[in-house]
């Protein structure tokens, strides 16, 4: 009988369930030759996180799990970072990483580490393989726990001695298989009709869509609702497309008003946290009906009591919720109120206008984002890297197709953008991706543009570059400036292989993103923009004095 190996087998295993890319730096016990072997891609990065980051957006662009590998030790530490932010997005990432012979632990061997506590609480479950003909069943295990319920990221610890050893063939007891539909959680119909009769009564009723539609692949669902009722519709930054930006209900920059205004707030696939305010004044009113659609009956009434609550798949209760409105609702109630948020909105895009068009030097990060959202495709995919960078494109750059946006997250984790837009192409390489990130956040992870270099993955970087952390106003209380100079991060991209050049005026921006666009190969765009511009923004948290 022929004898496998447990690398072989490990291979074997991720092919039937699946796997046709993976993000992987080199690192003992692991082996990426034997996955190449089965046919899958793998794509060697810089550092682990940048692996972990990888995966992630690959996940959010595919629909389905990314997967990253390393090696023991603080290679599989390395991958922390990363994978916390994609549980922070609650999205689906396995990781696998190699760790010392079980057989030799404790004897002060290369690389004995614990792996499994501190993976613990950023993943949805961790596993240890305790033997080779465990392998294939641990690897099922972990690829259906990270899209079950609420998606997020599983950790899997491969001994050296689980690797290294052999079986049978004959003998092995189970060969893993491709997650199976196991169809769409309804809501309840009773919690259903009280949710509409709900937003029938209400004169300023207001919708708020998280990434949990996203994965549900709820956006048909999400528009024909809105059209439905004439109920204006929001989302959040993780869930930015899965309505066009420029569809008659959506008013984003009437954001603000339209929560503070809003007497019934209809949730659906997003949770209570500070990105909305927890649903607490003075975002939100006070007296407020709040209604809460979640695959997660846990998330419904956390921090703030839901008055409807309906556990289901975003999909299938909005198809329920569009049913039971078929019946008879008038959308012509609430038309004034939607009248409202139009005019605040195009208010405020009119207000926005001579900032996008200004031709001050340096550069204002408003027209740099400006000349971004003109160079974009309409389906092209942004991801947004740092504070004044997020904040100014956030507030100046539309969306209009989901999965279009890759965001730090709930995290607010800095050093994304880069790995994120390469993870994007990898994952939908037919379309246009760009990344916009600040300058510091950009030193954090631009190594991997020698990753884009060497595997041939034509994303444009564009940086900020305010020569900063956070541009240099005015001395804060709490924080200080931090020059960092206007670094010539165009002549670090070159000595790698990628295309680069400097942007200093404004009538320069949009050439230079187009030839960018245009070269087919990584390119990075350093834009100097003004340290001294500021875009507001509410706090992201309180620090009281003590």
């Amino acid at each position: 009988m022929a004898n496998i190996t447990g690398w072989e087998l490990f291979a074997r295993s991720l092919k039937s369930v699946g796997v046709d890319t993976m993000f992987f730096l080199l690192g003992g016990p692991m082996s990426a030759n034997f996955c190449e072997r089965q046919g899958i891609k793998t794509i060697d990065v810089r550092h682990e996180q940048g692996a972990s980051m990888m995966a992630h957006a690959y996940s959010r662009v595919a629909r389905k799990p990314g997967v990253c590998m390393t090696g023991a030790g603080p290679d599989a530490l390395n991958l922390i970072t990363g994978i916390a932010v994609a549980q922070a997005d609650c999205s689906p990432l396995v990781a696998l990483c190699g760790s010392s012979s079980i057989q030799l632990r404790d004897m002060g061997i290369f690389q004995e580490m614990e792996q499994l506590n501190p993976m613990k609480p950023v993943v949805k479950r961790a596993f240890q393989v305790p033997c080779i003909d465990r392998i294939p069943f641990v690897v099922n295990m972990a690829f259906s726990e990270t899209i079950k319920g609420k998606a997020g990221p599983v950790y899997v610890d491969f001994p050296a001695d689980c690797l290294t050893s052999q079986i049978d063939e004959q003998k092995i007891p189970f060969m893993p298989y491709p997650p199976r539909d196991t169809g769409r959680a309804m809501g309840d119909p009773d919690q259903v009709k009280k949710a509409i009769n709900a937003l029938r009564k209400a004169e300023h009723p207001v919708i708020l869509v998280g990434s949990g539609a996203y994965w549900a692949d709820a956006s048909h669902e999400l528009q024909k609702f809105v059209e439905l009722t004439g109920i204006p519709c929001y989302t959040t930054p993780a869930a930015r497309g899965l309505i066009p930006e420029d569809h008659k209900l959506c008013f984003p920059a009437a954001r603000s008003t339209a929560f503070k205004g809003t007497d019934v707030l209809l949730v659906i696939g997003t949770r209570s946290n500070w990105i909305v305010n927890h649903f607490f004044p003075p975002v939100f009113p006070l007296k407020l009906k709040l209604i809460e659609v979640n695959i997660e009956a846990e998330e419904i009434g956390r921090n703030r009591p839901a008055d409807i609550g309906i556990v289901g798949d975003a999909k299938a209760v909005l198809k329920q919720l569009i049913e039971e409105a078929q019946k008879e609702f008038d959308s012509t109630k609430i038309a004034p109120w939607a009248q409202t948020l139009r005019k605040k909105n195009e208010e405020k895009a009119a207000m926005m206008a001579p900032a996008l068009n200004t031709n001050q030097t340096p550069i204002h990060p408003w027209r740099l984002c400006k000349e971004i959202r003109d160079v974009l495709p309409r389906d092209g995919i942004l991801a947004v890297d740092g504070q004044q960078a997020l904040v100014f494109s956030n507030q100046s750059i539309p969306a209009y197709s989901p999965g279009c946006r890759l965001l730090p997250g709930p995290s607010g984790c800095m050093g994304v953008a880069v790995p994120f837009a390469i993870g994007a192409k990898v994952a939908s390489p037919e379309r246009t991706v760009m990344a916009l990130s600040g300058d510091g956040s950009f030193g954090m992870n631009g190594m991997e543009i020698d990753t884009a270099v060497r595997h041939k993955i034509p994303v444009v970087i564009v940086v900020l570059n305010n020569r900063s952390w956070g541009g240099l106003p005015e001395a804060a209380d709490v924080y200080s400036p931090i020059d960092l100079g206007y670094t010539g991060y165009d002549k670090i991209a070159e000595a790698f292989g990628a295309w680069g050049r400097r942007v200093e005026k404004p009538d320069e921006l949009r050439p230079a993103l187009q030839e960018a666009l245009a070269c087919g190969r990584p390119a990075v765009v350093n834009v100097i923009t003004d340290p001294k511009a500021s875009a507001e923004t509410r706090a992201f948290a309180d620090y009281p004095v003590i």
